[in-house]
């Protein structure tokens, strides 16, 4: 059974900055593409950063410089480091991983405000 737990969510001040984890169960992590998508109310689900087995990183361009995505397969656990978190970062956030089958994670929420 695949599990994607993720955890770190919360909230934060404008400027602030969080860490979210996912811990991955039931499949060969070191083989799969690992990402984080978010999505916040009335909006559609969107790619927030991407890390390929080989380690490759995407990131969308509203986090590019901010957002730093990273992984240690040893503990089956994909990272998010989220710095300069601003309003629009307001989402839930997902952890996914994809290998000609995509599984997701339940979710956590990052709320950004004052």
């Amino acid at each position: 059974q695949v599990q994607l737990v993720e955890s770190g969510g919360g909230l934060v001040q404008p400027g602030g900055s969080l860490r979210l984890s996912c811990a991955a169960s039931g499949i060969t992590f070191s083989i799969y593409t690992m990402a984080w998508y978010r999505q916040a109310p009335g909006k559609q689900r969107e790619l927030v950063a991407g890390i390929t087995a080989g380690g490759t990183t995407n990131y969308a361009d509203s986090v590019k410089g901010r957002f730093t995505i990273s992984k240690v397969n040893a503990k089956n656990t994909v990272y998010l480091q989220m710095n300069g978190l601003k309003s629009e970062d307001t989402a839930v956030y997902y952890c996914n991983a994809a290998k000609g089958y995509n599984y997701w994670g339940q979710g956590t929420q990052v709320t950004v405000s004052s």
